[in-house]
C-alpha cells in the first residue's frame, strides 16, 4: 500500500488544501506534512471550527495548555504542536506570533527502551527473509524503519563499507556504518532485486518512483537498476500519484508486524518495537566508548542533546558503580 500524498488541485480554495500545497512547496517530507496538518486541524476543531485568521495568541495558548494540563502530553509533543502552529501563522499566513504565555508540559522525557545484545540477536533469529535483513540493518547501522524500507540499491556502498540514508527525517542525508557481517546477505539481496527488476522489465514494467523532480530531469532513471528499492514489494501496484503500475518498496507495517510477533513469541517484557533496534545500536556504540559526536552523526540527530539521552541508558554497572551490598 502506498503511503503517499493525496493529489490536491492547485486551484483549490480550501484552507487546508492551500496549507498542504504550501508545505509541499517547501519540499517537506510527507510525515512532516501529516504531522503539521494533524495539529492545525486539532487546533481548528478545538476552537469550534473557527478560521485561524480570526484567532491569535489567546487561542494558541489555550490549545497548548489543554495539551499539557488535560491531555498530559510530553514536552516534545507539545513542542511539535507549537512548531506546527507557528509554521502555519508565520510562514504560511505571514502573521507574526510572539510573546506566547502558556504552561509548558512537565511530563518527564522517557528513557528509550533498549535490547541487550542477546535479546536483539534472539529477535533477529526469529525472523526470515526481508524482515530479518531489515532488523539487522536497524540494529547494525542505526537506521529508522522508514529509512530501511526506502533504501535503494545505489545507497549500499560496498567499496567504502557504508550506507547512505537519503530519504530521512527532515530530508537530511547521512552516511552510516555497513556491518561487515551483513555484506554477504546484502549482496544476495541486491542480486535478488536485480533479477526481479529484469523480470519486471521483460513484462513491460520496471519503473520506480523517483523523489522530487528527478523523474523529469532524468526520464530514463526510473528504469535503471541502481534506483530500484533494495527491498521491493512482493507485488506490483498502481501508483496513485501517476496511475503507473510499478513496484514500490515493502511496507513498514509488514516489517513492524513480524518484529512485534517475534518479540511476543520470545516473551521479552519490554515496550519494544522496530525503533528499539536503533536505540540499541546507539547504546552498544556508547558502551564501546564511541564518541558522542560520532554517534550523533551516525544517527542523524541535529541536536547533540537528543543523542545525550543515551548517556542515561547505559547501565550504572557499566560505569564502574557498585552497590554497597555487592562491595
Amino acid at each position: 500500500m502506498y503511503d503517499v500524498r493525496p493529489l490536491i488541485s492547485a486551484d483549490s480554495n480550501r484552507f487546508m488544501d492551500k496549507f498542504r500545497n504550501f508545505i509541499r512547496s517547501r519540499h517537506y517530507s510527507f510525515k512532516t506534512e501529516k504531522t503539521y496538518c494533524y495539529w492545525v486541524l486539532s487546533f481548528i476543531r478545538f476552537h469550534k471550527l473557527k478560521h485561524p485568521i480570526t484567532m491569535g495568541n489567546n487561542e494558541i495558548e489555550a490549545f497548548l495548555e489543554y495539551q499539557s494540563v488535560s491531555r498530559n502530553v510530553s514536552s516534545n509533543t507539545q513542542k511539535t504542536a507549537l512548531n506546527a502552529l507557528i509554521f502555519m501563522y508565520r510562514e504560511f499566513m505571514k502573521i507574526d506570533i510572539s510573546g506566547l504565555k502558556f504552561q509548558y508540559a512537565t511530563r518527564p522525557r522517557q528513557l528509550p527502551t533498549v535490547f541487550t545484545h542477546a535479546e536483539a540477536q534472539s529477535v533477529i533469529n526469529e525472523l526470515a527473509g526481508k524482515p530479518k535483513l531489515c532488523a539487522q540493518l536497524m540494529y547494525g547501522s542505526g537506521l529508522r524503519i522508514s529509512e530501511t524500507t526506502r533504501l535503494r540499491i545505489k545507497d549500499i556502498d560496498f567499496s567504502s563499507n557504508c550506507i547512505f540514508a537519503r530519504e530521512t527525517k527532515g530530508n537530511k542525508s547521512r552516511r552510516t556504518l555497513l556491518p561487515k557481517a551483513l555484506i554477504t546477505a546484502l549482496t544476495i539481496q541486491v542480486k535478488s532485486t536485480l533479477l526481479l527488476h529484469e523480470q519486471d522489465l521483460t513484462n513491460g514494467f520496471g519503473s520506480v518512483f523517483l523523489p522530487d523532480a528527478l523523474a523529469r530531469k532524468y526520464p530514463s532513471a526510473e528504469f535503471e537498476a541502481k534506483w530500484q528499492y533494495l527491498f521491493p514489494a512482493y507485488a506490483l501496484s498502481v501508483d496513485p500519484r501517476t496511475d503507473i503500475t510499478r513496484r514500490h518498496h515493502i511496507s513498514e507495517q509488514s516489517v513492524q508486524r513480524r518484529i512485534k510477533q517475534a518479540i511476543c513469541k520470545l516473551q521479552i517484557m519490554k515496550k519494544a518495537s522496530c525503533h528499539t533496534f536503533r536505540h540499541s545500536f546507539a547504546t552498544r556504540l556508547l558502551e564501546a566508548g564511541t564518541d558522542l559526536r560520532n554517534i550523533q552523526e551516525l544517527l542523524g540527530h541535529s541536536d547533540i542533546s537528543t543523542t545525550q539521552i543515551y548517556l542515561h541508558v547505559v547501565g550504572l554497572h557499566e560505569r564502574g558503580i557498585i552497590s554497597p551490598m555487592d562491595s
